[in-house]
């Protein structure tokens, strides 16, 4: 977990200090390219990075786990695609200007559309769940953009506390207000929809203290707090992703059914449901970099089971 300057020795400060000088200047010198020719830059800069810091690998291990029907070829170029996404995602991030100008105006389509304006109009408060797929915050322009309203993102600190300025700051250009992870953002966060506002939750983390729920035919530790609080505060849920286009720069954002009102768990097995059937169909948009299977408390996919 991330934590305050304070709580960190000399040594480790040094040590972030560095770090975030050199990430500050490799972003700092990609900026300095036309914004098409730097997303692409970063996307193969990171796909050809991937097998060295072991992003493939992880790749391999999650599909060989949840897909083991695909065929070399198919795992090959899932290995390719996703951290080609990631790296067009990050820079994507530190382009907010730019990012935020080209999707403004992205294709906003799906079943819940019709429902988000309608929730718009009537003042209800609005929970778009997302996920590590395409780039969620594509979404979070486009539907600014569309409703007038401001989208609030929950987000977590980065643990390198010199470059989470320049992180923060970022996310701030694409939009107001922001909650950080922790018990200060979760208050504000309840008052978002208290007062009929809108939020955004990306909800296919492992989650400590979660459900075990299945995603891709396998137990995944799950939080099912995002469909406590829409029941709670009578928040309409609706799934949302950002499904990047084949020219690697433009999104189109689809929006689907709201989520029936029912209990946590039946509610988040939806979300997980929903969402597998995206990844189906875009599998190299999807970050399979995570550990979305790892054990806890004895929930989970267990090390052993791993491939």
């Amino acid at each position: 977990m991330p934590v305050e300057k304070s709580e960190l020795s000399r040594f480790e400060l040094g040590k972030y200090y560095l770090t975030g000088l050199f990430l500050k200047g490799v972003v700092g010198t990609m900026r300095l390219l036309p914004y098409e020719r730097r997303i692409a830059a970063m996307g193969a800069i990171v796909r050809g990075l991937a097998p060295v810091v072991g992003f493939s690998k992880r790749v391999r291990n999650n599909l060989n786990l949840t897909c083991p029907e695909l065929s070399d070829a198919e795992v090959a170029r899932i290995c390719r695609a996703v951290p080609d996404n990631a790296g067009r995602a990050i820079m994507e991030h530190f382009s907010p200007e730019g990012f935020t100008e080209r999707q403004r105006t992205a294709k906003i389509s799906g079943p819940g559309v019709e429902a988000f304006d309608a929730a718009i109009a009537a003042g209800k408060p609005i929970m778009m769940i997302t996920a590590h797929f395409g780039h969620y915050l594509a979404a979070r322009v486009a539907l600014q953009a569309r409703s007038g309203k401001a989208i609030g993102c929950l987000y977590r600190r980065m643990a390198n506390p010199y470059f989470n300025d320049m992180y923060v700051d970022a996310f701030y250009k694409t939009g107001a207000p922001m909650f950080e992870q922790g018990r200060r953002g979760m208050v504000e966060m309840v008052r978002s929809l208290k007062k009929g506002e809108i939020i955004a939750i990306v909800s296919d983390l492992h989650a400590h203290g979660g459900e075990e729920l299945m995603f891709f035919g396998k137990p995944a530790v799950t939080s099912v707090l995002n469909a406590e609080l829409a029941m709670k505060y009578k928040a309409v849920m609706i799934p949302c992703y950002a499904v990047r286009q084949e020219n690697g720069l433009d999104f189109e954002i689809v929006l689907h059914d709201p989520v029936p009102h029912t209990d946590a768990k039946t509610m988040t097995q939806y979300t997980n449901d929903d969402l597998e059937s995206v990844v189906r169909q875009h599998m190299g948009q999807w970050f399979w970099i995570h550990r979305r299977w790892k054990p806890w408390n004895g929930l989970g996919v267990q090390p052993q089971d791993m491939p």
